[in-house]
């Protein structure tokens, strides 16, 4: 695989037709005339979800490059020059083996547009339209710039199980061709862009159909370290006036000091201490970490946690709705919560630690699940349908499941962590934390722990018993919905589910995920984005008679 160079790269195409003058810049920047608009000065349109094509099309006898916008309820026709497209953070995903074959470019997670989690997130879809231009259509990426490699390719599931490989359109590196026809019959052609790195990348096209052409050149900006709204459009040279920076303020007194955790691994542990149980935070790897305390530490769920819900996930809400999903295999970026009950061997315990959500203050629900070896959501934790909701894991154990909330904003949730001391004394510690969700909420200005909130309202109305999932969750000893003093956990080898589990023998295997090794060393476990996702369709063509459905790599952490 050809090694990445990182940094500021441009290439011309091979050949240009003389029609089309190519400048290029200083800076290695292909400039292009285009016949569309002059180009936006801060005020371009960004492009961040639904669907659009780039359609060449003859407007007054001559071709042009257009984009057909459909991410609204009309269709708005604009000239490339005038957006900036936007491959947001939520498209950061596993690249699959053939794409990365046909391109010769990266294994390891990219950006892509119309990639296989597509429609679980939202993020353009951009297509390709051939009918317009009066016959089949040349596309040729003229000049690239960017951070990273870009690519564009197809592939679907059935040349899995069949001897065509993904097809490579365009892409930057030696590899990858510079050019592809596009029929005149195409009415849609919906290939995966993939990008390598975050930043702004300017890919200039040249159409040509019947000895005309037209030159465009797109700005795309590709996760969410560059905000897109300060990007200039087309090729980046037109000026714009310095804007007005807001007047500096000093921070307020007040602003609560709490720990903000809002990426990495992060365990909620039952930790034996003065022969007393807490509920504490375990921050880090397992041989770099820190204690926190829950009360004092604000968990942020980011933006890109953001997808769609489903088929099968009606307990989130509608198929399609937006939901914020920390997924059970550690994504880049996002915090990868887990539980953790390493501190207590075996022999300390009369049974199992139970850990139960006593109630849930916020503007939705929270959940958490796994996945069934069929692919289907066992939920463990759910405020949607009534509380306290409890699951118990073993000593020895270390596991993570999928959280999800439906709300952007602040949630206080309270959990009560029970066990057994093997001398038949009962301990138990109850803590609250804070949540944010999205980014309509500052983490930084949130009150850790049980907050202040006048409107922090409970999501549900507590029941008397826990919700019922496909493994039984034991029932906690307090007959009322609150937290009580001193809760006892009943053990139950049925009752641990978990999707991804490890802790030596003692660890309780879930159904859906992929073990965790009890003592591990160096990095932390990974095997991909939405990786539970795509075991569920994998094993869903298996049982249809099928072979593999996708040829993945294992996931390497990105960055």
């Amino acid at each position: 695989m050809r090694a990445l160079t990182r940094g500021r790269r441009a290439f011309t195409a091979a050949a240009l037709t003389a029609a089309t003058a190519v400048l290029l810049g200083a800076a290695g920047l292909v400039v292009a005339g285009g016949s569309g608009d002059a180009r936006a000065a801060g005020g371009a349109v960004v492009l961040d979800e639904g669907e659009l094509d780039f359609t060449p099309r003859l407007v007054d006898g001559k071709l042009q490059l257009q984009i057909d916008d459909r991410s609204g309820d009309t269709t708005v026709t604009r000239e490339p020059s005038t957006v900036v497209l936007h491959a947001v953070q939520e498209s950061l995903q596993t690249t699959l083996s053939p794409v990365a074959n046909a391109l010769g470019t990266t294994d390891l997670d990219t950006w892509q547009l119309n990639g296989w989690e597509a429609a679980d997130i939202f993020a353009p879809e951009p297509g390709w339209k051939g009918t317009e231009a009066g016959g089949d259509t040349e596309v040729t990426l003229a000049g690239y710039d960017g951070p990273g490699d870009f690519g564009m390719a197809t592939y679907t599931r059935e040349m899995d199980f069949s001897d065509i490989p993904a097809e490579a359109h365009l892409g930057s590196t030696a590899a990858a061709p510079r050019s592809f026809t596009l029929s005149g019959n195409q009415e849609r052609m919906l290939p995966t862009w993939l990008f390598t790195a975050e930043g702004v990348y300017r890919l200039t096209f040249t159409v040509s159909s019947g000895g005309a052409t037209d030159t465009e050149t797109l700005a795309v900006v590709v996760g969410d370290d560059v905000d897109p709204a300060d990007v200039l459009p087309g090729d980046g040279s037109t000026p714009t006036a310095t804007p007005t920076s807001p007047a500096p303020t000093s921070p307020s007194p007040t602003t609560p000091a709490a720990r903000v955790i809002a990426e990495g691994h992060l365990d909620m542990a039952a930790r034996p201490v003065d022969g007393d149980l807490e509920f504490q935070f375990k921050e880090g790897s397992e041989t770099q970490y820190e204690w926190h305390e829950p009360s004092k530490v604000v968990l942020h769920v980011r933006p890109a946690a953001k997808r769609k819900i489903p088929e099968g996930y009606d307990f989130l809400g509608t198929p399609g709705d937006a939901v914020w999903w920390l997924p059970l295999q550690q994504k880049a970026g996002l915090l990868w919560p887990g539980w953790n009950t390493q501190e207590y061997a075996t022999k300390d315990l009369d049974g199992r630690i139970s850990f139960r959500l006593d109630s849930v203050q916020g503007p939705g629900n929270v959940a958490m699940f796994y996945d069934d070896a069929l692919g289907a959501p066992v939920v463990t934790l759910n405020s949607g349908d009534g509380l306290p909701d409890a699951h118990t894991l073993k000593p020895g154990t270390h596991s993570h499941f999928n959280w999800a909330f439906t709300t952007e904003g602040v949630y206080r949730t309270t959990f009560t962590v029970s066990a057994t001391l093997a001398d038949g004394t009962k301990v138990s510690d109850t803590e609250t934390f804070a949540w944010v969700v999205g980014d309509d909420v500052d983490p930084g200005t949130v009150t850790p722990g049980a907050g202040d909130e006048p409107t922090a309202t409970p999501t549900t109305t507590p029941s008397a018993t826990p919700t019922a999932t496909a493994s039984a969750s034991p029932s906690p000893s307090s007959s009322s919905g609150g937290p009580s003093a001193s809760p006892t956990a009943q053990p139950s080898d049925s009752a641990s589910g978990g999707g991804s589990t490890g802790g030596g023998s003692n660890g309780t295997g879930g159904s859906g995920g992929s073990a965790l090794g009890a003592t591990p060393t160096g990095g932390l476990a990974s095997t991909g984005t939405g990786a539970a996702v795509l075991a569920g369709v994998a094993v869903a063509a298996l049982l249809a008679g099928g072979g593999a459905v996708f040829a993945v790599r294992r996931r390497r952490t990105a960055r």
